[in-house]
């Protein structure tokens, strides 16, 4: 009989969790998702708030990357089932940056600028918040990164990916999100401005019906 082998240990255990953690994930998605749509009132905007998330999850991996090569110990940092808790929390965390902006930018139009003057302001004003919000909570985790303590060891692949992320997802939201809502007010232009020449076609065709009629009458 032939020999066979199997991962066990970590692996093992990674293979059993990771339906679960995809369920999760799912759930987290859908949930942000519900209560970004019931203050915003539209079905469009959370996809904005919601655009910084596949970047905090690249900060995340190359956090990871960055601290393996400074890990001068033989185990460096790959990625584990702890870096993955940290990306779902994570996930929370990086629209807050997205949700400001675009709240911001929603209450200058309402106060009659333009869409492109509400942008422009929303970055303006909003950046030292964000920059400062996010430098602080890295500042905060940075210590439990570089911690050799044998008992914070587990803990440190959670705070790689929720520092790094945030980080990563920052300086991508104040690039990303304006360009995004810019984008998303075009598209909305475009499919009315398709709907106003439907309509107006639609018009003409029952006023050229019409008068057909009356000429035959």
């Amino acid at each position: 009989s032939g020999m066979s082998y199997s991962f066990e240990g970590e692996a093992r255990e990674e293979r059993e969790n990771s339906g679960g953690m995809l369920m999760g994930a799912l759930l987290i998605g859908f949930g942000i998702y519900a209560m970004l749509a019931i203050p915003f009132r539209s079905y469009a905007q959370p996809l904005i708030v919601m655009s910084a998330i596949p970047y905090g999850l690249v900060g995340a991996v190359g956090g990871h990357l960055i601290e393996d090569y400074f890990k001068r110990d033989g185990y460096g940092m790959p990625l584990s089932f702890l870096s993955y808790f940290g990306m779902l929390a994570l996930s929370g965390v990086v629209v807050n940056d997205s949700l400001v902006l675009v709240d911001y930018i929603n209450r200058r139009r309402r106060e009659g600028e333009s869409v492109l003057a509400a942008v422009t302001a929303a970055g303006a004003a909003r950046f030292r918040p964000i920059v400062l919000t996010s430098a602080t909570t890295f500042a905060g985790l940075f210590p439990l990164i570089r911690m050799e303590a044998t008992q914070a060891q587990f803990l440190i692949p959670m705070a790689v990916s929720l520092g790094y992320g945030i980080l990563f997802a920052t300086a991508i939201t104040l690039f990303l999100v304006p360009v995004n809502y810019l984008v998303l007010h075009d598209v909305r232009r475009f499919f009315g401005y398709l709907m106003g020449e439907a309509r107006k076609e639609e018009r003409c065709s029952e006023s050229r019906e019409e008068d057909g009629e009356l000429t035959a009458v």
